[in-house]
Order: C-alpha cells, then structure tokens, then sequence
C-alpha cells in the first residue's frame, strides 16, 4: 500500500460512496457541482497525492514568477524590450539554470510516486477485488482513475509549463542562457512536460497492473522514465527540418556561412572542390603549416554548416507532443483492454 496515494480497502466501502454520492448531491442542490459517486472515490482515495501535487505546483509557479520578476528588474536598466548590447556582462543565468535541471527531473519523480501506486496499490492490497464485487464496472474504475489523474497532471504540468516559459521567453531568442533546442529549454517549456510527463505516469500505471507489486513497479517504472528521457534526447532534434548551407571562401577566421540568430547547429565539416565532405578534426595537425598542407592535399574550398533555426521551435514542441501524447493514449488503452478481462 501506498502511503502517499492512500490505497486501502476501506476506501472502497459501498455505504462511505453511497453517502458521498448522496452528499453531493445534496450539496449540488445549493452550492453548484461537486464531485459524487465514481468520482468521489477516487479523489477521496488518492487525495494525498492529488493535493501533494497541487500544492508543489502552486509553490514552483509563485517562485518562477517572483524569479521573472527578478531578471525584469534587472534587463529593465538595459532598455527591456529592446535590450542594449552589454546586458550579458552581469546577467546572472544560475537561477534560470538552476530552475531548468530541477524542472527536468520532475517527470521522472512525478512518473515514479504517482504512477505504480495508482493500480498496483489496489491489486497488491486486495482491493480491486472488492470494487470487482460492486456494481460499477471495471472500465468505468478504470477510466475515473486514469482521468482524474490525468486532469490533475495536465493542470499542474500545464502551470509549471506556462510560469517558466514566461520567465524564460526575455532571453529565449538568445542562446547566452540556455539552448533552446537542448533538454533546458525544449522540455520546460510549451506543451512538451505535458506531454513527458502524462506519458511517465501512465507507463507507471502500467507497469504497477502488470507487476501488482507497489515497489518493485515503482522500480521498473524508474528505470522506464531513465530510458525514456534518453531516448527522447535523441529524437528532440530530429523533428525538425535540417537546414544546410555552404561557404566557399576557404576555412581561415570569418569565413564560415552566416546563420540566423540562435541558430541550433548540428554539424560542422570542411567542403572539398569535388563537393565531398570530410570532418573538421580530419586535418588537426600539430602547426599550421601542417594543416595548410593537409586542407591543400583534400582540396578543401569551405565549410558545410547544418543546423536548426529558432523559428522551427513551436513546431518541434508541438509535433513532439503529439507523438508523446499519442503513445501515452496507447498505454491508456492497453491498461483499459487489460484491466477489463484481467485485472483481477
């Protein structure tokens, strides 16, 4: 049993829900809508979590916002919006860095502490069986926790998201603070720690039905999130377009191809006359003289820069989410297809 979603058996006493139920009822009469039956039960069994949850993204929001609040002092004495050159000097970027390695750990602590517990606290105390002895169906246990969940992810997720892109977007055009087709930026901001995170906590949910043991699918689901976080640091830049461009000025100081501003650059290589491409490191020799003779001998006439532009970034955000999203509406439907035939 879990201690921080309240998982037990008492939880589930036909006569505490039909009173809820009755309450609320009672109460929709004279105060408006309130949570009753299905609904009830579930908040009222993992209201630890829930209103953990709540609480720690109200605290991170109120310190991202007094921490915008900060840096806008400081950029308002260098012209902020139209910030002067010179504002780099004394701009101090650990807060701001800080804030993005924290952020980024929080599907991976939100994915293992919400996600196991949320069945296999059930299946492991007994539980599920008493609601499989009740009136309402497993689907409809099945889906009230998975949306009541997920309502409360998205919200928290959601403001999280929003506080630190606010904070960030001043200086998001530049790359002086943070990269923003790198982990820091990409996942803390937009609609991708959503996604990220709605897909860690549901592959925990899957993986406590499946064990039906709290820990041990607390365990797996960690080593779940770890792998997951690395995958996905290979697929961020893929989703965007590949842009190539070339320069044929020789390889000496100021001869590179310009690139838009906050240019995310993948790849950098020397431009032969025949129109092949070989490494920059290929001719790192020990003098100068040296490596003129090497660039001589592989005919080198410039470089060969690919790279992402900035403007690219909502829409890799966006396309990325969609996919995350989409796998995470697939192990939602695995866990309803399963759990209604094998959950007990």
């Amino acid at each position: 049993m879990s201690a921080m979603t309240g998982t037990g058996s008492a939880s589930y006493d036909p006569a505490a829900a039909e009173a809820g139920r009755g309450r609320g009822r009672g109460r929709d009469r004279g105060r408006g809508l309130r949570l009753s039956g299905m609904n009830w039960l579930v908040w009222r069994q993992h209201r630890a979590a829930y209103w953990t949850l709540l609480a720690a993204a109200a605290v991170t929001v109120a310190v991202l916002v007094h921490q915008r609040q900060q840096m806008i002092t400081y950029l308002d004495g260098y012209g902020y919006p139209h910030l002067t050159s010179g504002w780099e000097d004394k701009f101090d970027q650990q807060p701001l860095n800080a804030a993005a390695g924290l952020l980024g750990l929080l599907p991976v602590v939100i994915g293992v502490l919400l996600g196991p517990p949320l069945l296999a606290g059930d299946l492991e105390s007994g539980t599920a069986k008493l609601v499989n002895a009740q009136s309402v169906s497993r689907v409809r246990w099945l889906v009230t926790k998975l949306g009541m969940t997920a309502l409360v992810v998205v919200v928290c997720a959601t403001a999280v998201s929003a506080a630190f892109t606010w904070w960030w977007s001043p200086v998001k055009s530049t790359s002086y603070v943070l990269t923003w087709a790198e982990a820091g930026g990409f996942d803390n901001s937009g609609p991708v720690p959503v996604a990220l995170t709605l897909l860690t906590v549901f592959g925990g949910v899957a993986i406590g039905m499946l064990l039906r043991r709290t820990l041990l699918a607390m365990v797996v689901t960690l080593g779940f999130a770890v792998a997951l976080q690395v995958v996905w640091s290979y697929v961020r830049t893929s989703l965007g377009n590949v842009v190539t461009v070339t320069s044929h000025n020789g390889v000496g100081e100021n001869t590179q191809p310009s690139l838009p501003d906050n240019a995310y650059v993948l790849d950098e290589a020397y431009l032969t006359a025949s129109g092949d491409l070989i490494g920059w490191g290929s001719c790192a020799e020990a003098t100068e003289k040296a490596r003129e003779a090497c660039l001589d001998k592989a005919q080198v006439v410039g470089w060969s820069v690919d790279y992402i532009p900035f403007s690219q970034m909502a829409s890799m955000q966006w396309l990325g989410a969609s996919i995350l999203l989409a796998l995470t509406a697939g192990i939602a439907a695995f866990v309803i297809l399963w759990g209604r035939k094998r959950l007990v």
